[in-house]
């Protein structure tokens, strides 16, 4: 009670009694926004519009799931919101414009979403109730009058194939050809062999597909086992399901990866618990009058 009055609940603590699990995708989308609200600089209010676009989509449309699921059909919103599309995303000249707009965000701001993100796992950061990213595809064929000039398809009202092939178009580049098929290609993906190649061109020790690259792809959760019942569950920043090669592939940012995280023997060995396999002479700061003059070392199998 405020000078005898009820004081209702702000924002945040009704989300924290409705929405229990604080690792709930409509809850820190909505906390997302209290954040920024209450650091907004109207002044950036036009770049901040651009920056968490995909996010103010998600909130409305999660404010219009809420309002229908308790009141009822009669309080949607459908029939009074349009879905916005930005003219300048359909041109190279716009993208730039797009991106250097985002770019002049006070750097107070960027690192709030930053920092807000980085505590947030990746299958959330994905999930449309917190960032609705759309790939828009072009209708073709005869028109009638059902027809809406935007059609949304659910993933849970598809059939499992062609789900796969949605998930994959949102998660890759796509090209779209006149009889509606999507074209998804794998280009620029490694095999776990490949990546394993790749990391010890540049690491002094080996790096096994079958035993390193697994237990790292374990542990960040790269991708689900194989075999189980959702194949296409991958951080697709680092792995993708082929059902081409009815197998998981790698992306270049994965190889990336593992260099930053086991990248010298102090970091294997934090990672692995266990000492690597050295391949390559380690370079060492050369001393006047020590044994090791040419600043080389053996390696442990070379000295073996």
């Amino acid at each position: 009670m405020i000078d005898n009055e009820p004081k209702a609940w702000d924002l945040e603590k009704c989300l924290r009694e409705h929405y229990t699990n604080s690792g709930d995708p409509v809850r820190l989308n909505a906390e997302l926004f209290v954040a920024l609200r209450n650091k907004m600089e109207h002044r950036y209010e036009h770049n901040l519009k651009i920056a968490t676009g995909g996010k103010a989509q998600a909130l409305v449309m999660n404010y219009e799931q809420e309002t229908v699921d308790h009141f009822g059909s009669k309080y949607s919103l459908a029939d009074q919101l349009r879905f916005p599309i930005s003219p300048q995303v359909l041109t190279a000249e716009g993208r730039e414009q797009l991106q250097e707009a985002a770019k002049k965000l006070p750097k107070q701001t960027r690192d709030l979403v930053a920092n807000f993100e980085a505590a947030i796992a990746p299958a959330v950061l994905d999930d449309l109730q917190y960032d609705f990213r759309v790939r828009l595809v072009p209708m073709v064929g005869a028109k009638t009058d059902a027809d809406l000039a935007i059609d949304f398809v659910k993933l849970d009202e598809l059939s499992e194939e062609e789900r796969k092939v949605m998930i994959k178009a949102g998660h890759k580049g796509t090209v779209i050809v006149r009889d509606r098929q999507v074209e998804v290609a794998d280009k620029a993906k490694l095999r776990a062999k490949q990546v394993s190649a790749l990391v010890e061109e540049r690491l002094p020790f080996e790096f096994s597909p079958f035993s390193e690259n697994l237990e790292m792809w374990q542990r960040f959760q790269v991708r689900p086992a194989k075999n189980c019942a959702k194949p296409y569950d991958t951080d697709a920043r680092y792995c993708i399901d082929s059902e081409a090669f009815n197998s998981y592939l790698y992306t270049p940012a994965w190889v990336e990866k593992i260099v930053r995280e086991i990248g010298t023997p102090e970091k294997y060995r934090a990672f692995f618990g266990k000492e690597p396999r050295m391949t390559k002479v380690i370079p060492l700061p050369k001393q006047a009058g020590s044994p090791a003059e040419e600043g080389e070392i053996p390696s442990r199998s070379e000295s073996a």
